[in-house]
């Protein structure tokens, strides 16, 4: 009877700890389903170089911590260089510091891709434009939405020959001004002259770069100059360049990740950043699916923003992206 009574206690002691093994082992896979720990592959990424230090980071981070076995490759062509590739085919995401272009769809379109359903706009956050000086001008930290683009389009001053920071104000040094900006490459050129400048012709002495450390240097080591870029790269550069304050009509403005967005006080050169998805590949490739969930869960773009220099999105959108990106696993 004592030998009957163990022997049930035994098989009762065992169907409890199996059940625990199954069940610690459904919890075990339901996180490694949840991104990708045993996936393997590559995921190509090219476009904005605005973009490339938070998508390079969000990639870092999914590489450590979620998928050793994926391999997110980041570049950083330029917005529009990185929609030339995306449109034949050649990468799963293109980065864009703006919105992609009516003509674009339609290249998208003859290459059998129709938007919205074969591709998936993504925002990822919010960046403020922002105009850099050198560390010694200690004159134009404050400046007007209008002074500035007076000052960037062409013929408003005496820009046949040069602009002088006097010209702006009179009491600025009889000095040239040294214009800088990125190159027609990048999505932060097309915003500024598309939006800021309303698409007028820009000074004709502006030195435009495909680099972004190149103008940091250039205006780093130019008292005259003056350049335009995304908050992201001056926040990480504060110990070489200073910020011009913008007054909107309101009183000037720092920017910064609390000014930065739609409805604060820095709305005026605000911009959404965006990345834009291959859903085909998304579908044939789980690698592929699973990153760009990562990108838009909490992990991703939502905790990195703030710390490479944008501004996060509210919460819901994020978790829309990731609802409709996990209804087509």
């Amino acid at each position: 009877m004592k030998n009957s009574k163990k022997f049930i206690l035994l098989a009762l002691s065992l169907i409890f700890l199996l059940t625990l093994t199954a069940c610690g082992g459904g919890e075990e896979s339901s996180v490694e389903e949840g991104h990708g720990s045993e996936l393997e592959g590559a995921v190509i990424v090219d476009g904005s170089g605005t973009v490339y230090p938070l998508m390079a980071n969000i990639a870092e981070e999914y590489m450590t911590n979620e998928a050793a076995g994926v391999s997110v490759q980041v570049g950083r062509a330029g917005s529009s260089a990185g929609f030339k590739k995306f449109i034949p085919g050649e990468i799963d995401f293109s980065d864009a510091s703006r919105k992609i272009k009516d003509e674009e769809i339609s290249q998208l379109e003859e290459n059998g891709l129709v938007f919205d359903e074969d591709v998936m706009e993504i925002k990822l956050a919010y960046d403020g434009l922002t105009m850099v000086i050198n560390k010694n001008n200690d004159w134009a930290v404050e400046m007007t939405e209008e002074e500035i683009v007076n000052m960037y389009l062409s013929g408003t001053y005496n820009s046949d020959d040069a602009v002088l920071w006097s010209d702006i104000r009179s009491e600025w040094p009889a000095e040239e001004v040294n214009f800088y900006g990125p190159n027609e490459n990048h999505g932060t050129f097309e915003f500024f002259y598309e939006v800021i400048l309303d698409e007028q012709d820009i000074v004709k002495t502006a030195n435009l770069q495909q680099e972004y450390s190149t103008l940091v240097d250039l205006v780093a080591n130019d008292e005259y100059a003056i350049a335009f870029f995304g908050y992201g790269y001056y926040a990480s550069n504060t110990d070489k360049l200073q910020a011009v304050n913008i007054d909107f009509g309101e009183g000037p403005v720092e920017p910064a990740l609390e000014t930065i967005g739609e409805d604060l006080p820095y709305a005026g050169f605000t911009r959404l950043v965006y990345t834009y998805l291959n859903l085909n590949y998304a579908k044939e490739k789980p690698q592929v699916l699973d990153y760009a969930m990562y990108v838009v869960s909490p992990e991703g773009a939502e905790k990195l923003a703030g710390e490479n220099g944008f501004a996060p999105l509210p919460s819901d959108m994020y978790a829309e992206y990731y609802n409709q990106l996990e209804a087509i696993k």
